[in-house]
């Protein structure tokens, strides 16, 4: 952390100036399912006959999807890695315009539209996002197909930038990373519903904020701001007319009470006449709206968060990431009512409602969907190991996994076992300073690095088992993870910058690539203790099947996300953070104080050996064991005279001996001619901490 002054400031203060964090998201599984909830659904009909339909779908993992549907199946054939946080909204209108909204504040549009928590609305243009981009010639090898790799194909990935709050609908048009769908600023929270109407003139969005807001996507502008919700605004829904309807959270908005707790999607037939609702009591009701009557369609194990209606079916999304989908009758929905069971939907407000259902439990029409796209697993529990480079992680069916997080790779699945267990079964005696967080709200790992932090924690590289670097060389566990993960980025911008190669068969170095880049260096010290390459040991090679996401940002444009091996080079100091360009380009770290561990050698219990030091000794920020016991070695045996040692190479009682951290001496007596006689011997030493013993007994040669 850097001290900056503060505007204006005539009394030379300062204020602590955060810089910006990189986070990576780790990814284990098939990349063409969802490994969290899905929080909204969005349809696209095919407009010629027997054309294919398709179900967009947002999840809490942050991403989009695009399913491909058939009769009895359904295929993803995109995904859409674009906000940073949950996408809690996505509609389409128009024909080909997807909008998003998230957690992450921003709403991006094409006019398929999305939501999130991070209050951005994103509005998509599907044609623009879809299609082929052409390639220049040094970019065709080794380049990334901007998809997923599945069975037999690729699936496209489109990326967009997340945006900061202002009134207005903007494109963004600094960033690199191919298209950019239209932002709609203006939610200074989450937003978690979207809504708009067929001709695409009209968009609604409503979130925490409890406020709806009406937006025209023809002209940028926002138009109104409708106030009167007291709580968060998790449904809305637009008739053919452009007549709102809405719900909010907690409590029943409209004289329909259905639901015995929190409703949180709508959808209605064509023309308007009966309406679905799912919600927290994981049920999806019809209700008809003219004669108030209502039926229980289906109801599962999970809150029901988002509802699709397709001609005579409905997909609907819980907070488990799989979609279901079950008859709906969407074409003629009477037939439903003649079945039976149906009750009228009273106007009561939402806890008289729960009170007068209790005790009448209607019975579902249908029990089981009759489509499901599975999802996978989602991370519901983790724990980091004091080794610092491991994390332990328990999914949704109870499978314990062992993560290591400078490769981004599962080491050991454990299977249904005891999470408590296994993590006292992996704990070590080491003590290294903690250099990374996690979180597990998108379903799967998040790994964040803040500097200075980052950068406090170093190994030996025999204990990271590199092989062709000296033993003793420290490894700082921050930078050579940077280094692994912006490996394809480096080689992709050395590509692009060396034009190849030069005439003698160079590539640019990494300093010549942030020159062009303009990165300035001045608030940063060199590391001595590694090279200045971009080569990347074993221990911190990222997958390149199952790539983590980057989620960081630059000096301009806000936060973004997009897999390591879509970056293309062109990236620089505007998307990524000055520190981290700086570490992998420059071999530069930030300042950090000269911290040194301080300890005491003492005899083991009921050992001869006498006192070595009278004070406490001082090391490195990291310490090896051998060390310690080369210099019991040095003092017991090296400096002291060949008479105070017996034939098998122990001190002679009484004799004066060395204080080691509880150090016991012993030898097997051997000798070798030619050596000199303190050379002869073999002195094993054991040092014990906190009564017990290292795992390293050092022999002299």
């Amino acid at each position: 952390m850097h001290r900056v002054g503060s505007a204006g400031n005539t009394t030379n203060s300062v204020r602590p100036r955060k810089e910006k964090r990189l986070t990576y998201v780790l990814n284990d599984a098939d990349d063409t399912k969802h490994c969290a909830g899905v929080n909204c659904l969005a349809l696209l009909k095919s407009s010629v006959t027997n054309g294919c339909d398709y179900l967009f779908t947002g999840s809490r993992d942050g991403t989009l999807k695009r399913w491909a549907l058939a009769e009895d199946r359904a295929t993803c054939s995109s995904t859409f890695e674009s906000h940073v946080d949950w996408v809690n909204d996505a509609i389409i209108t128009g024909g080909n315009t997807l909008v998003s909204c998230s957690s992450d504040t921003t709403l991006k549009s094409n006019i398929i539209a999305s939501g999130g928590l991070g209050g951005e609305v994103f509005v998509w243009d599907l044609e623009a996002a879809l299609a082929p981009t052409s390639k220049t010639s040094d970019a065709k090898d080794d380049d990334c197909s901007n998809g997923i790799n599945g069975p037999g194909n690729s699936l496209p990935i489109a990326s967009i930038h997340t945006v900061s709050s202002s009134n207005s609908i903007s494109l963004h048009t600094t960033h690199s990373h191919g298209y950019v769908p239209i932002a709609a600023k203006g939610h200074k929270e989450s937003v978690y519903a979207l809504g708009m109407n067929d001709s695409g003139t009209l968009l609604v969005s409503g979130g925490t904020e409890k406020v709806v807001r009406v937006w025209d996507p023809r002209t940028g502008s926002k138009t109104i701001k409708l106030r009167g919700h007291t709580d968060n605004i998790r449904a809305l829904l637009l008739d053919s007319t452009g007549r709102l309807w809405d719900l909010g959270q907690q409590r029943c908005v409209h004289s329909y009470a259905v639901h015995t707790d929190s409703v949180w999607a709508l959808t209605s037939t064509s023309t308007f006449s009966h309406v679905y609702s799912g919600g927290r009591d994981f049920s999806v009701y019809l209700t008809d709206l003219a004669t108030r009557e209502s039926i229980l369609l289906c109801t599962k194990e999970y809150p029901i968060s988002q509802l699709a209606l397709h001609d005579d079916v409905i997909w609907v999304a819980t907070t488990d990431s799989s979609i279901n989908k079950w008859p709906a009758e969407g074409r003629n929905p009477q037939e439903l009512f003649q079945r039976g069971g149906s009750f009228l939907a009273g106007n009561l407000s939402f806890s008289r409602a729960r009170a007068s259902l209790e005790g009448s439990t209607p019975v579902p029409v249908y029990k089981e969907p009759s489509l499901t796209i599975p999802g996978t697993p989602g991370i519901v529990q983790h724990e980091i190991l004091n080794n610092r480079r491991h994390v332990l992680t328990k999914d949704t069916t109870g499978s314990v996994k062992l993560w290591e997080i400078t490769r981004g790779t599962v080491v050991e699945d454990y299977g249904e076992v005891s999470f408590e267990e296994k993590k006292e079964e992996l704990f070590e005696m080491v003590s290294i300073p903690a250099w990374f967080t996690v979180d597990a709200k998108l379903g799967s790992l998040s790994v964040h690095l803040d500097t200075p932090q980052c950068f406090s924690a170093e190994m030996y590289s025999a204990d990271l088992n590199i092989v062709g670097k000296p033993e003793d060389d420290k490894v700082n566990l921050a930078r050579e993870t940077l280094k692994g993960l912006l490996a394809h980025w480096l080689t992709k911008g050395r590509q692009r910058f060396g034009s190849h190669a030069s005439s003698n068969g160079e590539v640019p170095s990494g300093k010549d690539i942030s020159a062009r880049g303009g990165l300035t260096l001045s608030r940063v010290e060199v590391d001595g203790n590694a090279e200045n390459d971009s080569a990347v040991y074993l221990p911190f090679e990222f997958s390149t099947t199952s790539p983590p996401s980057i989620i960081t940002e630059g000096s301009q444009g806000g936060p973004w996300r997009k897999k390591i091996t879509c970056l293309d080079g062109t990236e620089d100091e505007k998307d990524f953070p000055w520190w981290c360009l700086d570490c992998v380009l420059n071999n530069r770290l930030p300042p950090r104080e000269n911290t040194k561990c301080s300890f005491y050698l003492h005899p083991c219990e009921g050992s001869t050996v006498q006192i070595l030091t009278q004070g406490k000794l001082s090391a490195p920020r990291i310490l090896r064991i051998h060390k310690v016991i080369n210099y019991v070695v040095e003092k017991m045996v090296l400096d002291k005279p060949l008479d105070s040692l017996n034939s098998d190479g122990t001190l002679a009682p009484g004799q004066p001996g060395g204080q080691a951290q509880h150090p016991s001496v012993g030898g097997d007596g051997s000798f070798r001619s030619g050596l000199k006689p303190w050379q002869k011997l073999k002195p094993s030493i054991e040092i014990l901490c906190n009564n017990q013993a290292s795992q390293c007994i050092y022999t002299t040669i």
